[in-house]
């Protein structure tokens, strides 16, 4: 026990740990545990020490913020940056020094960022934001659901009690990277990635505090790539599927604008893949492990499409619509995982429906030829989005100081 506790302490510091991020989800899923052998060489820091990420945390905000918890002066940061909005605004006065020095330094560009890519990124969530609110909001959001680490780290921290407050935060930062403005000095992705970045530092430090955790330590940085592949590389191979037409300029700025996302949610540069293809190949090797079924899982998929079915307009959208759409955008075995409910009517209809939707969006077959209850379908894809879009203008990230309380356990 003294060498559990000496480990999870220098793992709580961002050192190399002997824990496995995944330890406590295998038993869940049943699947033998990723042996890494992705390449740094095909990252866009092109060279790095190819240590195993799911024992490397966040060196540099990870004591931050078990620091700024344990003084108790979380409550004063959060009321500081409630008001800080835009990527170039300073940072507010009155931020203990420590914060302040890793912030500033934290909410810099990586130098490999390309402004005109970034640019070309902004104009593609523009043309294509149907395709990708739907994939990264809600697609994204019913994996994550499907992988237990992730299932387990949002239920029992503080965000699982409220399931519409965490939903909201989350599409906060979402919507921020498919924002026109996005890394412009107007624009917010910038803060809300930081802010993102000390919210997972402190969930890492409170979790491990829960009686309902493990030994293990969330949100490892191979955690923080699994999530990665559940929208880019996920929203990208749907859109191949689908035949969506994509330039190459186009496709390389989606991944650029990603890549600099995940530089500044504090994914090392040494994980971030390069091209599409070492996109495709890490996300091969890690994704598939990390996903699987648990209660936890199940109930919060459970919370978010019922809530999508009762907040929408009357008429509009179904929960049996609802069903089958996200089973359609996530395929089965990851909806029965869910425990998704199989509609009997809707089920075959999306299958047919929506890739005639898609063609004719991009112009390549006449109206007359959608089937008529494509529309009902595009409706129900609208009043997803719109429940993401909402939910996420209605709220700020801020830094739990707390886990799930146990009267909204189990």
């Amino acid at each position: 026990m003294a060498e559990l506790s000496r480990r999870r302490m220098l793992a709580s510091g961002g050192a190399l740990g002997a824990l496995g991020a995944l330890g406590a989800a295998t038993p869940a899923q049943g699947r033998v545990p990723m042996n890494w052998t992705w390449a740094p060489s095909g990252s866009v820091a092109g060279t790095g020490a190819g240590s195993d990420p799911r024992w490397v945390w966040d060196e540099e905000a990870d004591p931050l913020l078990a620091s700024l918890l344990d003084r108790g002066a979380v409550p004063e940061v959060n009321r500081l940056l409630w008001d800080w909005n835009r990527n170039d605004q300073p940072l507010p006065h009155g931020l203990p020094q420590d914060l302040r020095a890793f912030m500033e330094k934290a909410r810099q560009l990586p130098s490999w960022a390309d402004k005109g890519k970034l640019e070309t990124a902004a104009e593609f969530n523009k043309t294509r934001g149907l395709y990708l609110n739907l994939l990264n909001g809600v697609g994204g959001g019913m994996l994550s659901t499907a992988i237990p680490k992730e299932a387990r780290a949002v239920y029992y921290s503080k965000g699982g009690a409220d399931m519409e407050d965490r939903v909201a935060k989350t599409s906060i930062l979402g919507f921020a990277v498919g924002a026109l403005n996005a890394y412009r000095p107007d624009g917010n992705c910038i803060v809300n990635a930081v802010k993102t970045r000390l919210v997972h530092a402190a969930v890492r430090h409170l979790l491990q505090q829960s009686p309902h955790w493990g030994d293990d330590i969330p949100i490892s940085q191979n955690d923080m790539l699994v999530t990665w592949h559940t929208l880019p590389t996920f929203a990208m191979r749907k859109m191949r599927d689908w035949k969506v037409p994509i330039t190459g300029a186009e496709s390389a700025a989606y991944l650029h604008v990603w890549q600099v996302t995940a530089h500044m949610l504090g994914i090392k540069d040494e994980y971030i893949p390069a091209t599409w293809d070492a996109a495709d190949a890490q996300s091969d090797q890690i994704l598939p492990p990390a996903m699987g079924p648990t209660r936890e899982g199940v109930e919060l998929t459970d919370i978010l499409l019922g809530q999508l079915a009762e907040q929408t307009s009357p008429g509009s959208i179904s929960r049996p619509l609802c069903n089958a759409l996200a089973r359609y955008l996530v395929g089965d075995e990851v909806a029965d995982w869910d425990e998704i409910p199989r509609e009997p009517v809707w089920g075959p209809a999306m299958k047919i429906a929506w890739p005639a939707l898609v063609k004719f969006r991009e112009g390549l077959i006449p109206r007359p030829l959608v089937p008529e209850v494509a529309w009902a379908i595009d409706e129900a894809a609208r009043q997803y989005i719109l429940f993401y879009l909402t939910k996420g203008k209605e709220t700020k990230i801020d830094i739990p100081v707390v886990n799930r309380p146990e009267r909204a356990g189990r």
